[in-house]
């Protein structure tokens, strides 16, 4: 792409014309509803949302910026509360779209670096990675060889970020792909804080910094050195750290206590972020985790890097009390504390019906299935190998939370998460998904309650 389309003005026309487009496509869709029966009524709506969706996401990615990725964050919360069609088509949206050319962003890097500091690196001008707010171009030092990663925000991007939120929010408006009635308002103020969270390159910067000391002792990880002198407020430098996705052959073909050895420590990581240090870096995107293998048998020598900080969350002591009242009680079956802690961070109230907090008991319970003591808490036993160790490529837990709380969203007592919960459960989620990609077999209760001893 030579350009982007960052003025205000072009945007929010590129987005009217698809509300407009989509208020036609409403017309004929609802006044051919009125011939047909039920079962075909319900069909037509399936393909009208998906339809719609489709229209959206593609707009949306030619875009780029800020508009892009609340699309991507709209999906996270339309989960609770979109159409699955709507759903699966904007969770499309993945993070690596096309690059700008070198000439649009050499500019940005030369404002905050100078032309002095830029000479001394030797930059491909081809990026390695393009995202929707900005592209990754593999660099050189000079003096010493040293490979970088640089990382350049695209022009513009951050001050259209009210625009674009404010334009989107219209265009779910005019598609109705959102139920007729429900505030959307609190949703994309939440989206718009965390767009500006992810443009905030000095924040990266300290959160990148931040595991870089806390994992540095840990040989099991690798995390980027920041190199402050080639960064700046849209721009971020760090050591280019090697590594291969866990979908790469090599890893595949690890023997399984390799692969199991790769998951726990994931799982592990998580539980220490979450309830000791209280941050969880929230983008489970496989991009952000490598596998740089070494030649040990046992796998004492095989590296995870983490990369990207920018989505990184920081929860009070309270919400993490609170939530560890909730992990707690579902795998040790306590009802009480379970909805104690729940109410404690506006998910459930006492007064709700009966039925309403069973169902909610009933869904913690479920989703610490893999930290369950298996021998007691009923966990299927096609879920676990000869050893009793739950296998993670077996289960389709991910999938069953998701059918259980489809069914809570039907309920009128139904709200939408706390943000730190649907942050919180995206990188959840994506470890889930890693382990079960690594076809890991192990047992992570021994894990959760250390990692819920040291959050006391």
């Amino acid at each position: 792409m030579s350009r982007l389309k960052t003025g205000a003005i072009e945007r929010d026309i590129a987005l009217t014309r698809l509300g407009l487009g989509a208020g036609t496509q409403i017309a004929a869709h609802s006044f051919f509803n009125v011939f047909r029966s039920a079962a075909g009524r319900e069909a037509a709506n399936r393909d009208f949302y998906e339809r719609q969706a489709r229209v959206l996401a593609d707009q949306l990615g030619q875009l780029k910026g800020g508009v892009m990725k609340a699309g991507q964050m709209l999906s996270l919360y339309g989960q609770y509360f979109l159409p699955p069609e709507a759903v699966a088509v904007l969770s499309e949206l993945q993070d690596s779209t096309q690059p700008v050319d070198w000439a649009v962003v050499e500019p940005v890097l030369e404002r905050a670096i100078g032309r002095a500091r830029m000479a001394e690196l030797d930059i491909d001008p081809a990026p390695i990675g393009a995202a929707s707010l900005g592209q990754v171009h593999c660099a050189y030092r000079k003096s010493d060889g040293l490979k970088l990663a640089v990382k350049i925000q695209y022009p513009g991007v951050a001050a259209a970020i009210d625009s674009d939120v404010n334009s989107l929010s219209k265009v779910v408006m005019f598609t109705r792909i959102a139920p007729k009635g429900l505030n959307l308002i609190p949703v994309f103020s939440e989206v718009r804080e965390m767009l500006h969270r992810e443009v905030d390159y000095v924040a990266e910067r300290h959160f990148t910094q931040d595991y870089c000391r806390r994992l540095g002792p840990d040989l099991r990880f690798v995390v980027p050195r920041v190199l402050e002198r080639y960064s700046g407020p849209e721009v971020l430098t760090t050591t280019f750290e090697e590594g291969v996705s866990v979908r790469d052959p090599s890893v595949q073909a690890l023997p399984q206590a390799r692969r199991d050895r790769l998951g726990r420590t994931m799982v592990e990581l998580f539980l220490t972020e979450f309830l000791v240090w209280h941050q969880v870096q929230s983008d489970p995107h496989f991009g952000n985790y490598r596998f740089r293998l070494g030649m040990a048998k046992d796998g004492s020598e095989d590296r995870i890097v983490l990369l990207d900080f920018g989505a990184t969350r920081t929860f009070k002591p309270e919400f993490v009390r609170r939530y560890a009242g909730i992990v707690s009680g579902a795998v040790a079956r306590d009802r009480g504390r379970i909805l104690d802690g729940a109410a404690g961070i506006g998910l459930m109230h006492e007064n709700f019906p009966a039925d309403v907090l069973d169902g909610f008991v009933r869904m913690c319970e479920l989703i610490v299935e893999p930290f369950n003591d298996h021998a007691r808490d009923g966990t299927p036993p096609e879920l676990l190998n000869a050893k009793g160790e739950y296998c993670w490529g077996r289960s389709d837990l991910v999938v069953r939370v998701g059918n259980v709380a489809a069914r809570n969203a039907l309920s009128r007592y139904f709200r939408i998460p706390p943000r730190e919960i649907i942050f919180l459960h995206r990188r959840l989620a994506g470890v889930f998904v890693l382990c079960t990609v690594l076809n890991a077999e192990f047992n992570a209760r021994d894990m959760l309650l250390a990692a819920l001893d040291k959050a006391r």
